[in-house]
């Protein structure tokens, strides 16, 4: 009876993959040196998917089922060992079982900044980032491409070799569209899309599917984007001398309100200067360098003209008026707006 038992562990009557844990692509079934049993069954759960292997040749591949394993549910493998429609015994196959779970979250990135060329900056290093997601779709072709003879294949080992790719094709992706760098940035599902398109063949080429591609972020590098703000920022002042007086006009009421009236602007703007020349050395800076560099504080007031000082008392005594009610905003404005044509 001991006798009977052992002879009968050689053989194998259940093949099925009950999964352990996640992120395992491919799987071989521990055969060690027994065969498996003519009429043995076959389980193959929902998200997975079983293949034969009979010396290095891709045989049958089934689905999600219930099988019993003959010449009949194994043409290729009867074909390939030369079995007769009646042949019962014992045989000999490598199985393998895929996953074909979706996997979600995986990461894509630039590990470093790469170099591109820009229709408006030139020549530019950029950063992006995003997340994708795939599941295994032809095993023969990931079997043949990628996990091989392995007795296991893991979602990690993959990982690096599908980020890589993204990168790469984002590269060409940028160089072929020549769409500038800043509206890219500013369409990111648009140019998610054309990156999902772009590498889908890749993907397929490995027996994947990928089923969704998210950029997350473009970006430049620190230094880079420091510049960017600075030009941002300069576009949006424009004229500086238009914007010097529009600050400077637009800060006369909320000083008026603060303890210490007009006198505490002069503190906030700077320990030691007075509001007027601080004014007036806004204004010099402003002003277009032509000649002889311009006085930082104002000479004296020619016809028709005052001197910051004389403004902003001046600001400050009607806006007074103002909270009295005897004059409207509106007589302010305009007010305003003439005081500050005349300063020096």
């Amino acid at each position: 009876m001991a006798l009977m038992d052992f002879i009968k562990k050689q053989f194998i009557d259940i093949l099925q993959w009950t999964e352990d844990g996640d992120g395992t692509l491919a799987w071989r079934f521990p055969m060690a040196e027994m065969e498996i049993q003519n009429g043995a069954s076959l389980t193959v759960r929902e998200s997975q998917v079983a293949m034969f292997v009979n010396e290095g040749k891709v045989a049958d591949v089934f689905q999600p089922g219930m099988y019993k394993l003959t010449t009949q549910t194994l043409p290729v493998l009867t074909y390939l060992k030369n079995w007769d429609k009646l042949f019962e015994s014992p045989f000999k196959s490598d199985v393998y079982f895929f996953s074909t779970r979706t996997q979600l979250d995986q990461k894509w990135g630039t590990p470093n900044p790469i170099t591109i060329r820009d229709k408006e900056f030139g020549i530019v290093r950029l950063r992006a980032f995003g997340i994708y997601a795939y599941h295994l779709v032809d095993p023969q072709a990931f079997y043949q491409k990628i996990s091989g003879t392995r007795d296991r294949y893991d979602r990690e080992e993959l990982a690096g070799q599908l980020r890589n790719t993204l990168v790469a094709g984002m590269t060409d992706l940028f160089a072929e569209s020549g769409v500038p760098f800043i509206d890219m940035a500013a369409n990111q599902e648009e140019f998610g899309r054309a990156m999902f398109a772009k590498m889908q063949p890749v993907f397929a080429e490995y027996g994947l599917a990928l089923d969704s591609l998210v950029v997350q972020n473009v970006s430049l590098p620190e230094e880079l984007q420091k510049i960017l703000d600075q030009k941002i920022g300069m576009n949006m002042i424009g004229d500086m001398q238009r914007y010097t007086q529009y600050q400077v006009a637009n800060s006369i009421p909320d000083a008026a309100k603060n303890e210490g009236g007009m006198a505490a602007m002069g503190v906030g703007l700077g320990a030691g200067v007075g509001f007027g020349q601080v004014v007036g050395q806004a204004m010099a800076a402003a002003l277009p360098q032509g000649g002889a560099a311009p006085a930082v504080t104002a000479p004296a007031a020619t016809a028709g003209s005052l001197s910051p000082d004389e403004v902003v008392a001046t600001l400050e005594k009607l806006h007074g008026l103002v909270e009295k009610g005897i004059l409207s905003q509106a007589e302010f404005d305009a007010k305003k707006v003439e005081l500050l044509k005349k300063l020096t």
